[in-house]
């Protein structure tokens, strides 16, 4: 190995470490935060002044952030798992059926994904009060899955439509119904792409705050988004408390992740070549 080539490994390498240093910081910050004892007077201290748990009792036990929790678990759980059977049954009417506007259809799922969630605050609020779905986790979910379904459609339908038809074809002369040879053959295919969508979708519903602020009067309806809110006054800001919510509400995502990190890079990656 020359001196040239071992120069461009180093850079590499150094780059690398620079970008997940940059990367981690912010999660670093929050947790050491979380757990200083004087969090207010800290400044640009690299390390906390000491260590504590009081904070995260307070936000536990006092605060009463567990319901906040439990609701964003009901909305991202019910999000997932309602938009990933609808659109793993829409992407195989489209991928593997002929109707008229099929292509004009799947153009408007498309469309639907450019347009500004800011955009839909108004039309979707009037709209759910007229059905009388304001204050509902179920009117909630509904707004999520139109968030989350466009993407999920799109994306399972090159998953389905690269599973070859002769793979069906055999399952039927096998004597295998529909809804067998879907169970049997295309579901575990497609599983993949499946895991990736639900991640996206499970993440979007976790995360998102402008409609769950707009649609939930009750404070017990609350999501973890909103329920961050409530350790905001007007003029301060206990940094203590809301690093440690933050640090709560970041766990489910990063535990739902680890779960499904090998699916998911299998969905991602058959994806890209199949889609």
């Amino acid at each position: 190995m020359n001196r040239q080539t071992l120069r461009g490994q180093v850079l590499k390498a150094i780059g690398v470490v620079v970008l997940i240093c940059l990367s981690l910081f912010p999660f670093y910050w929050m947790i050491s935060t979380a757990v200083d004892t004087s969090p207010l007077s800290r400044g640009a201290s690299l390390l906390p002044a000491g260590f504590t748990l009081n904070h995260f009792e307070y936000v536990l036990v006092d605060a009463g952030f567990l319901r906040y929790v439990r609701v964003s678990v009901v909305v991202a759980l019910g999000t997932v798992l309602i938009s990933g059977a609808v659109a793993l049954l829409a992407a195989v009417a489209v991928a593997r059926f002929r109707f008229r506007l099929r292509t004009q259809v799947l153009v408007m799922v498309l469309m639907v994904q450019m347009v500004p969630l800011e955009a839909l605050v108004i039309p979707l609020f009037l709209q759910a009060r007229s059905l009388q779905m304001l204050n509902s986790i179920l009117g909630l979910i509904t707004v999520y899955l139109a968030f989350s379904l466009p993407f999920a459609i799109w994306n399972l339908r090159g998953f389905v439509a690269a599973v070859p038809r002769e793979l069906e074809e055999a399952a039927y002369v096998d004597g295998a119904t529909w809804f067998r040879m879907f169970r049997s053959v295309l579901l575990p295919l497609v599983a993949p792409g499946l895991v990736a969508t639900s991640v996206f979708s499970f993440i979007t519903a976790w995360n998102e705050f402008i409609f769950a602020l707009t649609f939930m009067q009750d404070s017990s309806k609350y999501t973890v988004g909103v329920g961050l809110r409530t350790f905001f006054t007007q003029n301060s800001a206990d940094w203590g408390p809301i690093m440690a919510a933050s640090t709560i509400i970041t766990l489910p995502v990063v535990i739902f992740f680890v779960l499904v990190q090998r699916n998911l890079a299998q969905g991602i990656t058959a994806g890209a070549v199949k889609g």
